[in-house]
């Protein structure tokens, strides 16, 4: 099994900054990509940033500029950096990976989310 735990996420006022971390464990083989995606009430799911293993990053338009995305591969964590907070960035963030097990099953995993809250 593999398993992800975030960390990070609180209350932060417009302008401001959070970085959220994402940890992973477990039977882990290798891991591919990580992702952080966000969950606004009443809106679906929707990507923020991805990295591969080679650290190529992907990032929604809505926060190119403000947030930037990295990993510690040795770790096997992968960070997220919020700067320049909006009240729009309100959201749950849920980190994602895509990984190998040791017994070489692949895995698409998320993790239970952590609350980012931007007041005006």
């Amino acid at each position: 099994q593999v398993q992800l735990v975030e960390s990070g996420g609180g209350l932060v006022q417009a302008g401001g900054s959070l970085r959220l971390s994402c940890a992973a464990s477990g039977s882990i083989f290798r891991i591919n990509d990580m992702g952080w995606y966000r969950q606004a009430p009443g809106h679906q799911r929707e990507l923020v940033a991805t990295i591969t293993g080679g650290g190529s990053t992907n990032y929604a338009d809505s926060v190119k500029g403000r947030f930037t995305i990295s990993r510690d591969s040795a770790k096997n964590t992968v960070f997220l950096q919020m700067n320049s907070l909006k009240p729009e960035d309100t959201a749950v963030y849920y980190c994602n990976a895509a990984a190998y097990t040791i017994s070489r099953t692949y895995v698409d995993i998320w993790g239970q989310g952590t609350l980012v809250t931007v007041s005006s």
